[in-house]
């Protein structure tokens, strides 16, 4: 196994040209635990790593360290009891992240260096276009091409399957949607025409979708337990527990992530807007720039939403969004203000401390 085959592209190489060093290798991580990560090696040798200090050191948020699917640049323990560690972090050349679930203002990466992130759904209790248009904000905010599987059709009329594909479409146009069954083997054919030689993809969605199942097909084998599908919900117990990158027989690379239950935003406004381009076109013919949309006079989006142009539940869904988005900033900057404080006080505590130091040093040698 080359390191093309494992992703490795001009973009990485360049990157690496600057800081390469001749006592390290390059390596994808696979895998992470609580303790440590494992990555790929050229020919396909797999070792288990720890990040290295200066690493630690130079992220400034838990969202610049070492990822699975990033490329690091490993120094390798002379024996066989000495650590390999991780001595640099290459640039990502995709980020598929979210924001991490509760309160928090930090960034969760899901999987770094993907070309393709499949968001699988089905039509029944799973569906909710809402959620789809987050997911849709997030994935072109990554810099991934985006494929929507509306799995599980075999629980359900035609009819029904088709008219969620068809609503998924008209919301996320530049994607690819199609309908599937992971338990007849059906559409497999569409993940294997994404799954080449050194193409990542990533597959995400709610528990019980059926991802699993896909991944079982896919790799060929029972790599993950699929539990029994509840009867009366029609949904399969969720199996996978942490993120790992999984090398394919026929080519390719797989990051399966655990079950998303909390959609929560990471981006930027210029991205939300981006994808909300139907929505942000009424926001120009608003009577006023700085209409909120919520009442305001001669607000065009509500005029849109009466006259039947525009579907509520996708205003809705904007507002929503955008309300997290302001949120979300306001959560960074208020972290970015607590931990300039904290540098500043750090600051001056150390010059007083230095300042006890030569005063005290001045009294043993009796200069005071």
């Amino acid at each position: 196994m080359t390191l093309a085959e494992l992703g490795w592209t001009d973009f990485f190489a360049d990157s690496y040209a600057e800081i390469a060093d001749e006592k390290w290798v390059l390596g994808r991580l696979i895998r992470e635990t609580k303790i440590n990560f494992s990555a790929l090696l050229n020919e396909g040798e797999e070792v288990d790593c720890v990040v290295g200090g200066k690493v630690w050191h130079e992220a400034t948020c838990d969202a610049d360290l070492p990822a699975v699917g990033d490329w690091v640049a490993i120094e390798l323990g002379a024996g066989d009891e000495d650590e390999h560690i991780i001595r640099a972090r290459l640039p990502r050349r995709t980020c598929f992240s979210r924001k991490a679930p509760g309160k928090s203002s930090q960034e969760q990466v899901m999987a770094a260096n993907v070309d393709v992130v499949v968001v699988v759904t089905d039509a029944g209790s799973d569906f909710n276009l809402r959620r789809m248009e987050r997911y849709y904000t997030i994935v072109s905010r990554s810099g991934a091409d985006c494929v929507v599987l509306v799995n599980k059709s075999d629980l359900f009329e035609e009819e029904v399957n088709e008219k969620a594909r068809e609503e998924i479409q008209e919301l996320m146009p530049e994607s690819e949607v199609y309908v599937t069954s992971a338990t007849r083997k059906e559409g497999l054919d569409v993940l294997r025409g994404y799954l080449k030689p050194g193409i990542t993809l990533t597959m995400v969605g709610s528990s019980g979708v059926g991802k699993s199942t896909l991944v079982n097909q896919l790799l060929g084998e029972e790599w993950l337990w699929t539990g029994e599908v509840n009867e009366v919900t029609g949904k399969g117990r969720h199996t996978t527990v942490a993120r790992e990158l999984v090398v394919l027989p026929e080519g390719g690379m797989l990051v399966d992530n655990p079950g998303i239950r909390e959609v929560q935003m990471w981006t930027d406004e210029k991205t939300l807007r981006e994808s909300f381009a139907d929505v942000e076109e009424l926001t120009l013919q608003c009577k006023f720039r700085d209409c909120k949309h919520q009442g305001d006079k001669g607000c065009a989006i509500e005029a849109a939403v009466k006259a039947g142009e525009l579907d509520m539940r996708r205003y809705e869904g904007f507002l929503q969004l955008d309300e997290e988005v302001e949120e979300l900033n306001f959560r960074r900057k208020k972290r970015q203000m607590i931990v300039e404080r904290w540098g500043k006080r750090n600051v001056r505590v150390k010059a007083r401390n230095r300042e006890d130091r030569i005063e005290l040093d001045k009294e043993e040698r009796g200069e005071l």
